[in-house]
């Protein structure tokens, strides 16, 4: 096998279709389509993600090929998102991408959709040294990750309920904000008192999270107020996303500093889609002037969903000969 493979990559785990073309570790294209039609939703609805997914693949893996010049036959094999997601979802990317691998009588490289989050990083320089540790927080995920090689990574901490991302949502639900509502917090907060309002951060054991009793808090919260004041929300929207930015990010640094102090590791990444926070980044910069850490942050386009990060991932499986063979099926919960 070539050791600078040219490789296409397939993200299909939720709501983006995204195609990347990288070739010796450098990336050449990535096109993304990200469905609208789950707005009216209120969430993404998997069947409609599926669905979506289908009308969209093909043009999208078209225009990553013809964006970065290369022939379908230069290709030395195909990734695709294995899995954490939604199952109809990765179906479809794993389906094209093993037609097309199959067609091309070339490998599949299926790759941990988390474990590329991380290793997006390497999609730009400097990237960070290892050993690393990485904050990886999304809609579905909030890990404590120690990285000490692309395919050497260990769990030190995770949510033991809800994800991160998953409490934005909520939190701008219940303000009234429309879906995806965590960028539309990130947004009001700008202009808002992080000290406003104090809601809680749930401590828990060794470096784990919890994010359902801050949910709860912010419930309740906001119950006891529009009791007194039916327009409280719309009275003071920038001071309530504001201190719910600072709690929901604050929870995740006491964490990181617990998981730096007791490693001993001062190079802190953050990865996953709301990585692109802005609160978090301004308070993880602040973090490393305080602390002395070496800190790295993603890109806004590496930061949601993107096949860029699949490619990146698969590069390193690809040099380590971790490819796979036609057998290889999706898992809608592939383990760590």
């Amino acid at each position: 096998m070539p050791s600078s493979p040219t490789l296409l990559a397939i993200e299909s785990s939720c709501d983006e279709t995204s195609a990347a073309v990288l070739q010796g570790g450098v990336l050449l294209s990535n096109v993304v389509a990200t469905q609208e039609i789950h707005q009216q939703y209120g969430g993404v609805v998997p069947e409609l993600a599926s669905r979506a997914h289908q009308q969209h693949i093909v043009p999208v893996v078209h225009e990553a090929l013809q964006r970065a010049k290369v022939p379908k036959n230069a290709l030395d094999a195909i990734a695709f998102t294995q899995g954490p997601g939604l199952l109809g979802a990765l179906l479809v990317g794993a389906s094209f991408a093993k037609s097309m691998a199959q067609g091309l009588q070339i490998p599949v490289v299926a790759v941990h959709h988390m474990r590329a989050h991380i290793l997006a990083h390497f999609l730009e320089t400097p990237h960070p040294p290892f050993p690393f540790l990485c904050l990886t927080v999304s809609g579905g995920h909030t890990q404590l990750v120690q990285v000490n090689s692309p395919l050497d990574m260990h769990i030190l901490g995770e949510t033991l309920d809800d994800a991160v991302g998953e409490a934005f949502d909520k939190a701008a639900k219940m303000l009234g904000l429309p879906y995806p509502g965590g960028p539309l917090i990130d947004r009001h907060a700008q202009t808002g008192n992080p000290q406003a309002f104090a809601f809680t951060i749930t401590e828990m054991p060794e470096l784990n999270y919890s994010f359902s009793g801050v949910k709860t808090n912010i419930l309740y919260f906001l119950q006891a107020q529009r009791r007194h004041d039916p327009d409280f929300v719309e009275h003071h929207l920038a001071d309530l996303c504001a201190s719910i930015q600072y709690t929901l990010v604050e929870t995740l640094l006491v964490k990181l500093r617990k998981a730096a102090a007791q490693t001993g590791i001062r190079h802190i990444t953050i990865a996953g889609g709301v990585s692109a926070n802005s609160g978090l980044r301004q308070a993880l910069t602040a973090e490393a002037r305080q602390h002395d850490w070496h800190v790295y942050i993603p890109k806004m386009e590496y930061c949601t969903d993107n096949a860029a990060m699949i490619a990146m991932a698969a590069h390193f499986q690809y040099q380590a000969g971790q490819v796979g063979d036609l057998a290889v099926s999706p898992q809608p919960r592939l383990p760590f």
